[in-house]
C-alpha cells in the first residue's frame, strides 16, 4: 500500500504546494486508488503521479472545510469527461457532503448542458454516488477495509478520520484534529500516521489575531508526535503546515516531533509517497 501526499499546503496560496489531498493505492500494480480530501490543485497533482479522477474507486471526505474540497468540481467533472459510459464517482464523507455535492452539480448545470448538446456521444450527466458516514461505520472500498472514526475542529462538525487496511497493513488518515480519544482509536498501532499540523510557537507570534484562531482546533507538531508516541504508530507523517516551513526548516520541525516520539518522522512535500 502507498500513500502519497498531494497537496500539503493550506489556505492560503502557495506556488509550491497544493491543497491538501492524500492518495492510498494498493493491489496489482496500485490498481486500486482511494483519495482522501480534495483541496486546491489535487487533479494536477493526481496527473503528476499518472493518475486521473476515473481510476479513482472512492473519495473520503474528512470535512467540509474549503480548503479540503475547492477541488471537488473538478474531480467530477474531470470524472465524467473521461468516461465512455455512466459511471459513479463514489464519494463518502460526514453529513452535509450530499448536499455539498448537490450545490456542486448545480453549479455546474450550464457547463452539463454545454457539453452533452456538444459532443454527440456524451448523452448523460455526472453520476455522483455520494454515502454520508458517521463515525463507527466501515466499508470496502475494493479489497481495501475503511474504517470511520470521529475527530475534533469544532466549530466544524462532524469532522471525521478514515483507517484503511490493506493486505495487514494500516493507514490512518486524520485530516484537521486536535488530540481526542477518537484520533487515538484511529491512529492506534497504524503503519503511518498522516496528520496536519501547526508550529504553535511561530502561530502565536504572527500579528494577525485571525491566525491565533487556528490555534484551538489543529494539532501542534508537538501533539501530533505525543499521538503517534500514544498510539504505538510505526511512521508519523506530516502534512498540511502551518506555516508552511521552508526545506531548510525540515530539521527544526522534525526535531520538535522527535522529542516526544521515537519512531520514524518524515516531513511530506507535494508528491511524497510512503510505502508500507
Amino acid at each position: 500500500m502507498d500513500i502519497t501526499l498531494l497537496g500539503t499546503g493550506t489556505p492560503i496560496p502557495d506556488a509550491d504546494r497544493a491543497g491538501p489531498s492524500t492518495l492510498v493505492t494498493s493491489g496489482d500494480d496500485g490498481a486500486e486508488k482511494v483519495l482522501i480530501d480534495a483541496g486546491r490543485g489535487c487533479v494536477m497533482r493526481l496527473a503528476a503521479v499518472g493518475s486521473f479522477p476515473v481510476q479513482l474507486q472512492g473519495v473520503l471526505v474528512t470535512h467540509l472545510h474549503s480548503d479540503h474540497l475547492t477541488d471537488l468540481n473538478d474531480l467530477i467533472t474531470t470524472h465524467w469527461v473521461m468516461t465512455n459510459e455512466p459511471t459513479p464517482l463514489r464519494i463518502w464523507g460526514p453529513p452535509g457532503i450530499g448536499r455539498f455535492v448537490e450545490h456542486i452539480l448545480a453549479a455546474l448545470g450550464p457547463d452539463i448542458g454545454y457539453r452533452i448538446a456538444h459532443h454527440d456521444d456524451l448523452t448523460w450527466e455526472p453520476v455522483v454516488d455520494v454515502v454520508e458516514v458517521d463515525p463507527g461505520d466501515s466499508f470496502a472500498v475494493g479489497s481495501m477495509r475503511v474504517a470511520v472514526y470521529e475527530t475534533v475542529h469544532a466549530p466544524v462538525e462532524p469532522t471525521v478520520g478514515y483507517r484503511i487496511e490493506h493486505d495487514g497493513r494500516v493507514a490512518a488518515i486524520a485530516g484537521d484534529t486536535i488530540p481526542c480519544p477518537g484520533l487515538d482509536r484511529l491512529v492506534e498501532n497504524a503503519d503511518v500516521y498522516v496528520q496536519t499540523v501547526i508550529r504553535d510557537d511561530i502561530v502565536k507570534l504572527l500579528p494577525v489575531p485571525r491566525m491565533h484562531d487556528i490555534l484551538d482546533y489543529h494539532s501542534s507538531v508537538t501533539q501530533a508526535a505525543e499521538t503517534a508516541a500514544r498510539a504505538g504508530v510505526g511512521t508519523l507523517l506530516l502534512t498540511h503546515y502551518v506555516p508552511a516551513p521552508r526545506a531548510d526548516q525540515y530539521d527544526e520541525w522534525k526535531a520538535i516531533a522527535a522529542a516526544r516520539f521515537d519512531g520514524e518522522i518524515i516531513m511530506g512535500d507535494d508528491l511524497t509517497k510512503v510505502t508500507i
